[in-house]
């Protein structure tokens, strides 16, 4: 945050060593004066020039001040009491005068590697509970292309390789989220129609009890959360489609974000308002809009809406389309997750990708 290397770090702390009280003080001498050579011993060996270079980049970041005598020597002037009178070499001030500063940083990188880490953990977990799904998908026989999820698995794998930043990571957490979501989505398709079968419970209880991260916090807990009526149409036994954080949706649809009032959106209703507009500009029917919010939700419904506004150049008649999606999630048939998945590859290539 300060712009400094580690060399520089070690030399502030080989001057500090040369401060002979505990605190830095108002009232006290906060000029030290050792020589380069001393300097440079207790900076580990460092080399004259490298010394030289990395005290002007102390000053340069204002951690440092320096207090040259007239000869440019470093020395201190005592008084009659013995003490310290004058001194010339480098003052420590600064850092006194930034001690707030320098607080507030430190806990802004302690929390940024606390954030690092909470991230990779749930990242860990995401990829572990994915392996799981494949490896038991794989291993009863379930139809799917599990081959694309394990090559989507692996390209995740090595993009956080090389992840080392807080919205890098997040964007990967993001993929592995919807990755999950489309696994258990297949999976439990096929799972509905044997409710009657012990295998099949055996089996549906086995994917619920791997996937270690609640969704609790994302999906509504009941209908009426959902946004249904009380006189809508009966709900099928299907899962109901989850949904997802509004930040990976605003990612893999940015263009909803000009049709929202004031031109940004940070909230859900924003969202869910700007996709009436886009529903009226592409010409889709409220009925049909209206029967996509009962079957999947108002906030789904508007993320479907999303959707269809990044793929319009590519679909004839977005109402017919959005019917289609309604439909197909009435019967259980249908997740987001896949289409969110390919708009944010689409957006992270630059490729076209079909959705």
């Amino acid at each position: 945050m300060l712009g400094l290397r580690d060399r520089a770090l070690a030399v502030l702390n080989a001057l500090l060593s040369f401060y002979p009280e505990q605190e830095l003080r108002e009232d006290s001498n906060l000029v030290v004066f050792p020589s380069n050579a001393q300097l440079a011993i207790r900076a580990n060996g460092i080399a004259g020039t490298t010394l030289r270079e990395n005290l002007a980049l102390l000053v340069q970041a204002g951690l440092i001040q320096r207090n040259d005598s007239p000869n440019g020597k470093r020395y201190a002037r005592k008084g009659n009491d013995g003490g310290i009178e004058t001194a010339y070499g480098f003052s420590l001030a600064p850092l006194l005068a930034r001690a707030e500063e320098l607080a507030i940083m430190a806990h802004q990188v302690a929390e940024e590697s606390r954030r690092l880490r909470v991230i990779k953990e749930r990242i860990t977990i995401k990829r572990r509970d994915i392996r799981k799904l494949i490896t038991a998908a794989m291993e009863e026989g379930a139809a799917g292309n599990w081959q694309a999820v394990e090559d989507a698995l692996v390209t995740t794998i090595a993009r956080i390789k090389t992840a080392k930043t807080s919205p890098a990571l997040e964007a990967c957490l993001d993929e592995l989220t919807l990755l999950s979501e489309e696994a258990v989505n297949m999976l439990e398709i096929q799972l509905i129609p044997q409710k009657t079968d012990a295998n099949g419970d055996e089996i549906r209880h086995h994917i619920q009890n791997s996937n270690t991260e609640s969704f609790n916090e994302l999906e509504p807990s009941s209908g009426s959360e959902q946004g249904e009526r009380p006189a809508a149409r009966p709900r099928p036994a299907a899962q109901p489609i989850k949904a997802f954080p509004l930040g990976m949706v605003l990612r893999a649809c940015p263009q909803i974000v000009d049709y929202a009032p004031g031109g940004s959106i940070s909230h859900w209703r924003e969202l869910m308002t700007a996709a009436v507009v886009v529903r009226s500009m592409l010409g889709v029917s409220p009925s049909a809009y209206q029967d996509a919010c009962e079957a999947m939700g108002p906030e789904n419904a508007a993320v479907a809406m999303a959707c269809v506004l990044e793929r319009a150049g590519h679909i004839n008649s977005p109402g017919g389309y959005l019917r289609d999606l309604t439909r197909r999630s009435e019967r259980g048939e249908f997740s987001l997750g896949p289409m969110l998945m390919a708009l944010l590859r689409t957006h992270e290539t630059g490729g076209q990708k079909s959705a």
